[in-house]
């Protein structure tokens, strides 16, 4: 399995996972709600939305919900909604992030403040930005230092060898008992295979 498909899939399961707490956020709550009494403004910049999550308006027959666009929003100006509810139990759920507006149609009622702005936070990082990401890229990890380098560090090259004359390598006492033992040892091995060969032959034959 690539890197690419091990990061969506785990940018798919934190977005799984995102929806599976999403939260009901009650509009004004919990000491206000949807009405021209409660701080909207201090209730929204005191709150963190994510995608997943859902607003939930709660309100009296005089009341409504209409979301609009940020000019309309501006000027308390109903005229022109993107959508709009009265059912006075009203839940939008936030799919996307960015910033919503919402006031109330009632005429009079958004200049007396029941008007709310909410920002919506992206839950994760979409899987084309994190295949690019700085932090996943394999230039910038640092190489490893080179055997070579580490070698000239431990073994400097100004280092003198003095050659020996004592005993010629042709000569050499140690390279004549390595010489003799490995010849022995060669020996001995030899009479222990002949040895054990002749043993499964006359078992063979006694059979």
């Amino acid at each position: 399995m690539g890197v690419p498909a091990i990061i969506f899939r785990v940018s798919f399961l934190t977005i799984l996972i995102k929806l599976a707490l999403a939260t009901n956020y009650i509009v004004g709550g919990p000491n206000g709600g949807w009405d021209t009494n409660s701080n909207l403004q201090s209730w929204a910049s005191s709150q963190i939305l994510s995608v997943g999550d859902s607003l939930v308006f709660k309100y009296l027959p005089n009341h409504d919900v209409v979301e609009v666009t940020k000019a309309d929003y501006d000027s308390c100006q109903p005229s022109n909604p993107i959508q709009s509810y009265n059912d006075g139990a009203t839940t939008i759920p936030l799919t996307s992030p960015g910033k919503r507006y919402f006031i109330c149609g009632t005429m009079g009622h958004c200049s007396q403040g029941m008007k709310v702005e909410v920002n919506t936070l992206a839950t994760a990082a979409s899987p084309e930005d994190s295949t690019t990401s700085p932090a996943e890229s394999p230039e910038e990890i640092p190489a490893a230092p080179s055997p070579s380098f580490q070698t000239d560090i431990e073994s400097p090259i100004s280092s003198p060898v003095i050659p020996s004359n004592e005993f010629p390598a042709s000569v050499s006492p140690l390279a004549q008992h390595s010489q003799d033992v490995s010849a022995s040892s060669t020996r001995e091995g030899n009479l222990q295979a002949s040895f054990i060969v002749s043993s499964f032959l006359m078992m063979f034959m006694a059979f």
